[in-house]
């Protein structure tokens, strides 16, 4: 292993050592499930709004998305632009309404939960439905979160050949990534991980402002940038900084820019994001942390792409579509080369790429545990349960989970973009319509709630993966990603069961209307 490896490691097992301890001091405050999976409703703003975000956040922001910038061009940052509108309009209609409504729906600690207080649910049957989308889920979003760190591990340590990853440097990295993130969220729960989370996420600012400045600033000392990317092989840069047109000079599809804006509406149905909302300490947090995470979102999502860019001009190698995903990892490697000082600074911006993989898998194993623990074990299988055999089984599920999560990622060959694609979808279009309709239409019903959910759910499972066009799917025939068919299909189905359903009772109504009313 070379010197420069070696001062790189140093700086990475500092900083898990770290989360590790931020575990270790919070297992010991953790007394109950409240503070295991909602940190007691206590999150200030500035913790609420960094976890939020860090943990919606995950690898695919410092290495997906940059590395489809990368090699398709500009033309790709209308995921960025949805994902912002999405963020702006979850905290200002979900977030305060969303907290407010599972206080007083029996004090729900978790999604599922409150679905079931929400519309009076006594068998159960919704927290099951729920539970089930959310282990199924979690499990492909966690694993892309393990491979992010795969992929780190071995593009910073392995021996590439022909372009190709290291196989064996990918499982070691994979083995690590999935350990130490399983010890911090077994151990400290709620409060650990928005901890952590909000570490992560100020680390992932200053990572990913702070390189793609250096970069441009090096490039354009004595050229335009469009000389820059001229210079590396970008035969038309003009096309490749165009928002509508592809690289090849042909105008971005109308299909292709609905389907990128369409990200935005998975936010409404992403549990790890939303449930930060239930655990804010009060309406002034709410107020403050709303504003934060939206201004973290524009500077993080506007530096992604332009990491993209700029990598596309400053690497001294090209990356084809096998390692595009890599792009950030390797301009900050060939930034800070050189003396021991440059390096180590350039490790610890490589841990902001780790803060963004480690932030998001914890929340995502934490609400499955939840989901596990809370809906189906003690709602379902032994309503009596005690709070400490509850909270075992969400930490053997924590341990489920991950286990499946690494057997999924274990292809080094697997896209990060892809895996998060496939889950940001399923939960957009399952739990999204469901929600919106829970806090903001009385007349939304149980039958409706349970039948919109399971149609999000199987057509995004049925659009992605079911080949039915001349042996392909539909979501690869039309171009149309999945979320926008299963999201409006899901939100037409739970408004027509509701309204043929029995209208609800003048309790649940009762409770709805009592909301706006509410000072918490």
């Amino acid at each position: 292993m070379t010197t420069s490896n070696i001062i790189v490691l140093v700086a990475f097992a500092f900083y898990m050592l770290v989360m590790i301890a931020i575990g270790v001091i919070y297992s010991r405050k953790t007394k109950n499930n409240e503070d295991y999976f909602l940190g007691g409703r206590n999150l200030g703003g500035w913790t609420a709004a960094l976890s939020a975000q860090a943990s919606d956040m995950s690898g695919w922001l410092l290495m997906g998305l940059p590395g489809s910038v990368y090699l398709a061009g500009t033309g790709e940052v209308w995921i960025a632009v949805g994902l912002l509108l999405g963020t702006i309009l979850n905290w200002f209609l979900v977030s305060s309404r969303l907290r407010k409504y599972t206080i007083v729906a029996g004090n729900s600690l978790t999604i599922p939960s409150f679905f079931q207080n929400r519309y009076r649910d006594k068998t159960g049957a919704i927290k099951i439905v729920s539970a089930i989308i959310i282990a199924v889920f979690f499990a492909v979003y966690t694993a892309s979160a393990f491979s992010s760190g795969a992929k780190l591990f071995a593009t910073l340590f392995g021996n590439s050949a022909n372009g190709e990853m290291d196989g064996t440097a990918y499982l070691i990295g994979l083995i690590i990534a999935s350990v130490v993130i399983l010890i911090y969220t077994f151990m400290g729960g709620f409060k650990a991980v928005c901890t952590t989370d909000f570490i992560q996420g100020l680390l992932m600012l200053v990572a990913i402002l702070a390189v793609p400045i250096v970069a441009y600033a090096s490039i354009t000392s004595d050229q335009s940038f469009s000389q820059a990317l001229a210079a590396k092989g970008v035969e038309n840069p003009d096309n490749y900084l165009n928002f509508l047109k592809n690289t090849d000079g042909t105008p971005i599809s109308a299909v292709s820019i609905i389907s990128s804006l369409a990200w935005g509406l998975g936010y409404f149905g992403m549990p790890h994001i939303i449930i930060r909302f239930m655990a804010i300490k009060s309406e002034k947090e709410v107020k403050k942390s709303r504003i934060i995470a939206i201004v973290w979102v524009i500077l993080s999502l506007a530096a992604a792409c332009f990491i993209g860019v700029i990598a596309r001009a400053y690497l001294s190698a090209q990356l084809d579509a096998s390692t595009k995903e890599t792009a950030f990892i390797r301009l900050i490697q060939e930034i800070f080369s050189g003396n021991g000082v440059f390096i180590f600074i350039g490790g610890i911006f490589l841990c902001g790429i780790l803060a963004a993989i480690m932030s998001t898998a914890d929340s995502q194993l934490l609400v499955t545990a939840s989901a596990v623990s809370e809906d189906m074990y003690k709602g379902a299988i032994k309503k009596n349960a005690s709070e400490k055999s509850s909270l075992l089984v969400g930490k053997i599920a924590v341990v489920v989970v991950a286990v499946i999560a690494f057997f999924i990622a274990l292809d080094p060959n697997s896209s990060i973009m892809g895996l998060v694609s496939d889950a940001w979808a399923g939960f957009g279009a399952a739990f999204g319509p469901v929600v919106l309709l829970a806090l903001f239409w009385k007349r939304s019903t149980l039958s409706g709630a349970i039948s919109g959910m399971a149609v999000g759910a199987l057509t995004v499972i049925f659009w992605d993966y079911i080949p039915i066009v001349n042996g392909d799917t539909l979501g690869n025939a039309t171009g149309l990603y999945s979320l926008v068919v299963g999201f409006f299909l899901a939100l037409a189905v739970n408004f027509v069961v509701s309204l043929i359903s029995k209208r609800p009772s003048s309790e649940i109504v009762e409770e709805y209307n009592s909301i706006k009313n509410i000072e918490i």
